[in-house]
């Protein structure tokens, strides 16, 4: 991809030489990072996020929800307003995000830049919103408590929810959020709606975790990918923070407690958009550990050019194996009492996700690995190692 301010050829940084690469100053060295020439937004979107969104499409009144949203959604109106409102994103206003997204979307071989706005919100932020056109959105307060590594992480984030199609979902839940609200006073009213809501949410914090493999494919920097976690749920100083002890403070959160603690972490989750950020570094750090991270890299991934021919069924069909080995890896209180119950108990959940989608469609009565790819991936050469 060409931009106005960026040179042709893969997405690399000039490696600093002479002074500028020893000034005490100086920024960390450039990583050089991969095009992922062709890649599907398959390589990275995980087997729930699939399965989720291929049941949801099949829930029963989904489809009238979504015409009616279609209908009644002016994406041209959105737009003005923060054409109006906000900053919208070039070579000439914030160039430093321009710069960023550019390379982000250089990396996962994104053939045209979406529309970007920057919006007035202390706080760290994105979204990628639309029907037809989506674009991006990223809050004033990323620009200040981001690096440039966190920055173009979450600005391949929002890439990867562009590239997944989650743009047109993500808005149904914006849409149906305000909806719920206003038909609260009617007698049945909001029971569709709450139905379709309840289950777009579900998906959105699946949605999140394929997100955030994206940014990391596109930073290719997980170190990068954990301090964004982290300053996600501390702020932007993380000068007293230690990864080592928030990485221990995400496998207490997961295991630690009794089936109250459980209880209380289902009702903490429900309703959110997104898992808690311990969570999401936890997740990462599986997905790296998994050796598939690495293998995409390497150039093991699946090609855009395949899509068409990829199986519903198999999407189905992982969603189901993942929530099957979620539930036989958690540290959780209440998912070890299940287990207790007998081997298959695993087989019991996994399953459940065909069950599920059965009904809907009315068609029927820590540690994955060593930690030696973690290790690998966010220990880097001293000179190139993050501050």
């Amino acid at each position: 991809m060409t931009t106005p301010d960026e040179p042709t050829g893969p997405a690399t940084e000039p490696e600093p030489t002479g002074s500028a690469a020893t000034e005490s100053a100086a920024p960390t060295p450039a990583r050089r990072r991969i095009v992922l020439t062709g890649i599907s937004s398959r390589a990275w979107e995980h087997p729930a996020d699939r399965g989720a969104l291929t049941a949801l499409r099949e829930l029963r009144g989904f489809d009238e929800v979504l015409k009616a949203i279609s209908g009644l959604w002016n994406e041209r109106a959105w737009r003005l307003e923060f054409l109006g409102g906000a900053i919208r994103v070039d070579h000439r206003q914030y160039p430093r995000v321009y710069r960023l997204s550019a390379e982000a979307a250089a990396t996962l071989d994104v053939a045209e830049l979406p529309e970007l706005f920057v919006q007035y919100d202390r706080t760290i932020n994105g979204m990628c919103v639309g029907m037809s056109k989506p674009f991006i959105v990223v809050n004033s307060g990323s620009l200040e408590l981001l690096d440039d590594d966190e920055l173009r992480c979450l600005l391949g984030h929002e890439l990867g929810h562009l590239l997944s199609g989650h743009a047109v979902y993500r808005t149904m839940v914006l849409i149906l959020t305000r909806w719920a609200r206003q038909l609260g006073a009617i007698p049945g009213g909001t029971f569709v709606v709450l139905a379709v809501l309840g289950a777009l949410l579900e998906w959105w914090r699946k949605a999140e975790l394929s997100a955030d493999r994206a940014g990391l494919l596109a930073s290719q920097d997980p170190p990068a990918s954990l301090r964004l976690n982290m300053k996600l749920a501390g702020g932007g100083d993380l000068s007293e923070v230690d990864t080592t002890a928030f990485l221990e403070q995400a496998a207490e959160y997961d295991r630690a407690g009794d089936l109250r603690d459980s209880l209380i972490k289902l009702r903490i989750v429900w309703g959110r958009s997104h898992p808690l950020p311990v969570a999401r570094a936890s997740e990462l750090r599986r997905w790296i550990d998994s050796g598939e991270y690495a293998r995409i890299l390497a150039g093991e991934y699946p090609r855009r050019d395949d899509d068409r021919s990829a199986s519903v069924g198999d999407d189905v069909r992982a969603a189901a194996n993942s929530y099957r080995e979620a539930f036989r890896q958690s540290q959780d209180p209440l998912m070890s009492l299940l287990r207790r119950f007998g081997d298959g108990a695993g087989d019991f959940v996994g399953a459940g996700a065909n069950r599920v989608r059965d009904w809907m469609t009315g068609s029927g009565g820590r540690d994955a690995g060593t930690g030696d790819a973690w290790s690998a991936a966010t220990n880097p050469p001293p000179d190139g190692e993050p501050t």
